[in-house]
């Protein structure tokens, strides 16, 4: 349970791995293909300052976590028409923190989307105020090894890079509460033109593998406000992906 305000308690929902699609018309389709997930554990107060107003940091055993993920959107669309041909699949790499709202929604707030395609950047700036950056991006793949890598071009004139490999080792058949936590989000909150938006998402279970992390030289988490990460990472997964639903944004009340 969280308290809000001074008299009233809100239960927050449960982090299930495979709930019931939450709403009925989709506004956006897309497909999320080989997914690599790296999370570090971070102190709440540190995040707090970075998240929507009306949100706070959603925590695991009093802990919350800031991850960078790296993937290819495929197939991005509007509604139940087409994908966008050319524009609608691009790669992307996004560093992101849990939170949870005074409904009790759990959600992601992301610090930064770096993306391969300028127009999905542009529009997702101006409709939703995302925080997308222009990339140049690419993944190579070796057998079980997959190599990330991408450079900022804008907005900024030095942009931040970011590379990291991994070695995709065996499906996880139960997932522990952290895998859990960092995957199973049905959600993002974002701040647009005065107003702290709900956007909620849908997808299958995920099918997810653990991972070896094999290199790692990161400017993207820094260049999103936080701390550099310490150590190794707590988490790193690997998923070939899912197909994936957003429904209409709903504002914080």
């Amino acid at each position: 349970m969280m308290r809000v305000g001074h008299d009233r308690r809100v239960d927050i929902e449960p982090v299930d791995a495979a709930p019931a699609r939450a709403f009925r018309r989709s506004i956006l389709r897309q497909r999320w293909e080989d997914l690599a997930f790296l999370h570090w554990p971070v102190a709440p107060e540190t995040v707090m300052p970075l998240l929507p107003a009306g949100t706070r940091p959603d925590t695991l055993d009093g802990v919350t976590y800031v991850g960078l993920i790296g993937f290819r959107m495929v197939g991005l669309g509007l509604g139940p028409g087409p994908a966008v041909p050319y524009f609608g699949s691009f790669w992307e790499t996004n560093v992101r923190l849990y939170s949870v709202d005074g409904t009790g929604r759990r959600a992601v707030v992301f610090r930064s989307l770096d993306a391969s395609r300028l127009v999905p950047v542009l529009v997702a700036r101006v409709t939703l105020r995302l925080p997308y950056m222009w990339s140049a991006m690419r993944l190579q793949r070796d057998g079980d090894r997959l190599a990330y890598r991408c450079r900022r071009r804008w907005p900024g004139r030095d942009g931040a890079t970011s590379r990291m490999e991994i070695r995709v080792g065996e499906p996880i058949v139960a997932p522990t509460p952290l895998e859990h936590f960092v995957t199973a989000r049905w959600g993002l909150h974002t701040r647009a033109y005065g107003h702290t938006l709900h956007l909620p998402n849908w997808h299958p279970r995920w099918l997810l593998h653990r991972a070896e992390l094999r290199y790692l030289d990161d400017e993207l988490i820094t260049a999103a406000g936080l701390p550099p990460p310490v150590g190794a990472p707590a988490s790193v997964l690997y998923s070939p992906g899912v197909p994936v639903r957003f429904g209409r944004p709903v504002s914080l009340r």
